[in-house]
Protein backbone atom coordinates (compact mmCIF):
# COMPACT_ATOMS: atom_id res chain seq x y z
CA UNK A 1 0.00 0.00 0.00
CA UNK A 2 1.94 3.02 -1.25
CA UNK A 3 -0.55 5.37 0.42
CA UNK A 4 1.18 4.80 3.77
CA UNK A 5 4.54 6.01 2.43
CA UNK A 6 2.76 8.98 0.83
CA UNK A 7 1.22 9.83 4.22
CA UNK A 8 4.59 9.58 5.93
CA UNK A 9 6.09 12.00 3.40
CA UNK A 10 3.09 14.32 3.77
CA UNK A 11 3.42 14.30 7.56
CA UNK A 12 7.14 15.07 7.31
CA UNK A 13 6.29 18.12 5.20
CA UNK A 14 3.47 19.17 7.54
CA UNK A 15 5.70 18.78 10.62
CA UNK A 16 8.36 21.00 9.05
CA UNK A 17 5.78 23.69 8.24
CA UNK A 18 4.32 23.49 11.76
CA UNK A 19 7.80 23.84 13.27
CA UNK A 20 8.60 26.89 11.10
CA UNK A 21 5.37 28.60 12.15
CA UNK A 22 5.57 27.62 15.85
CA UNK A 23 2.47 25.44 15.65
CA UNK A 24 2.29 22.33 17.76
CA UNK A 25 -1.12 20.99 16.75
CA UNK A 26 -2.39 20.52 13.23
CA UNK A 27 -6.17 20.68 12.96
CA UNK A 28 -6.70 20.16 9.25
CA UNK A 29 -4.62 19.20 6.22
CA UNK A 30 -5.98 19.90 2.74
CA UNK A 31 -4.51 18.21 -0.33
CA UNK A 32 -5.35 18.30 -4.02
CA UNK A 33 -5.63 14.87 -5.59
CA UNK A 34 -5.80 14.54 -9.34
CA UNK A 35 -7.63 11.57 -10.88
CA UNK A 36 -4.46 10.66 -12.80
CA UNK A 37 -2.22 10.75 -9.69
CA UNK A 38 -2.49 7.04 -8.96
CA UNK A 39 -3.68 7.85 -5.43
CA UNK A 40 -7.06 6.70 -4.18
CA UNK A 41 -8.38 9.26 -1.64
CA UNK A 42 -10.23 6.67 0.48
CA UNK A 43 -7.06 4.56 0.83
CA UNK A 44 -5.00 7.67 1.57
CA UNK A 45 -7.48 8.66 4.30
CA UNK A 46 -7.28 5.19 5.87
CA UNK A 47 -3.46 5.24 5.78
CA UNK A 48 -3.45 8.77 7.23
CA UNK A 49 -5.40 7.63 10.29
CA UNK A 50 -2.56 5.16 10.99
CA UNK A 51 0.38 7.38 10.04
CA UNK A 52 -0.66 10.47 12.03
CA UNK A 53 -0.35 8.73 15.39
CA UNK A 54 2.28 10.35 17.60
CA UNK A 55 2.79 13.32 15.26
CA UNK A 56 1.78 16.97 15.56
CA UNK A 57 -1.14 15.95 13.32
CA UNK A 58 -2.36 13.17 15.62
CA UNK A 59 -5.89 14.60 15.70
CA UNK A 60 -5.84 16.29 12.30
CA UNK A 61 -8.54 15.94 9.71
CA UNK A 62 -7.43 15.16 6.15
CA UNK A 63 -9.51 16.87 3.46
CA UNK A 64 -9.35 16.47 -0.30
CA UNK A 65 -9.94 18.95 -3.07
CA UNK A 66 -10.32 17.65 -6.59
CA UNK A 67 -7.75 18.61 -9.22
CA UNK A 68 -9.38 18.53 -12.66
CA UNK A 69 -7.61 17.01 -15.64
CA UNK A 70 -6.41 19.81 -17.93
CA UNK A 71 -4.55 19.24 -21.17
CA UNK A 72 -2.73 21.39 -23.71
CA UNK A 73 -3.10 20.37 -27.35
CA UNK A 74 0.12 20.06 -29.33
CA UNK A 75 -1.83 20.49 -32.56
CA UNK A 76 -3.91 23.64 -31.97
CA UNK A 77 -2.36 24.95 -28.72
CA UNK A 78 -5.67 25.08 -26.83
CA UNK A 79 -5.84 24.26 -23.14
CA UNK A 80 -9.00 22.52 -21.95
CA UNK A 81 -10.46 20.36 -19.21
CA UNK A 82 -11.32 16.75 -19.96
CA UNK A 83 -12.47 13.57 -18.25
CA UNK A 84 -9.80 11.16 -17.01
CA UNK A 85 -10.91 8.43 -19.39
CA UNK A 86 -11.32 10.71 -22.45
CA UNK A 87 -8.08 12.63 -22.76
CA UNK A 88 -8.15 14.68 -25.93
CA UNK A 89 -8.44 18.33 -26.96
CA UNK A 90 -11.91 19.75 -26.37
CA UNK A 91 -11.36 22.33 -29.17
CA UNK A 92 -10.07 20.31 -32.12
CA UNK A 93 -10.45 16.71 -30.92
CA UNK A 94 -6.71 16.10 -31.25
CA UNK A 95 -5.11 13.37 -29.22
CA UNK A 96 -1.54 14.76 -29.24
CA UNK A 97 -1.77 16.47 -25.88
CA UNK A 98 0.26 17.07 -22.76
CA UNK A 99 -1.27 16.86 -19.30
CA UNK A 100 -1.16 20.24 -17.55
CA UNK A 101 -2.89 19.16 -14.33
CA UNK A 102 -4.80 16.26 -12.88
CA UNK A 103 -1.84 14.00 -12.16
CA UNK A 104 -0.76 15.71 -8.96
CA UNK A 105 -0.99 15.13 -5.24
CA UNK A 106 -0.24 18.51 -3.68
CA UNK A 107 -0.38 19.92 -0.16
CA UNK A 108 -2.61 22.99 -0.40
CA UNK A 109 -2.85 24.20 3.18
CA UNK A 110 -2.75 23.25 6.84
CA UNK A 111 -4.49 24.73 9.86
CA UNK A 112 -2.25 25.09 12.91
CA UNK A 113 -2.76 25.88 16.57
CA UNK A 114 0.07 27.40 18.55
CA UNK A 115 0.75 26.61 22.19
CA UNK A 116 -1.86 29.16 23.28
CA UNK A 117 -4.47 27.33 21.13
CA UNK A 118 -5.05 30.36 18.94
CA UNK A 119 -5.35 29.35 15.28
CA UNK A 120 -2.22 30.37 13.39
CA UNK A 121 -2.14 31.12 9.69
CA UNK A 122 1.01 31.87 7.74
CA UNK A 123 1.30 35.59 6.76
CA UNK A 124 0.36 34.79 3.15
CA UNK A 125 -3.08 33.55 4.28
CA UNK A 126 -3.97 36.35 6.69
CA UNK A 127 -6.72 38.79 5.84
CA UNK A 128 -6.76 42.40 6.96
Amino acid sequence: MHELSICQALLTQVSEIARRHAGNNVGRIVVAVGPLSGVEPSLLAAAFRLARSGSCAAKAELRFEPAPVRVRCRECGAESECRPNRIFCADCGGYRIEVVSGDELRLLRIELSATDDVPHRPPSERTN
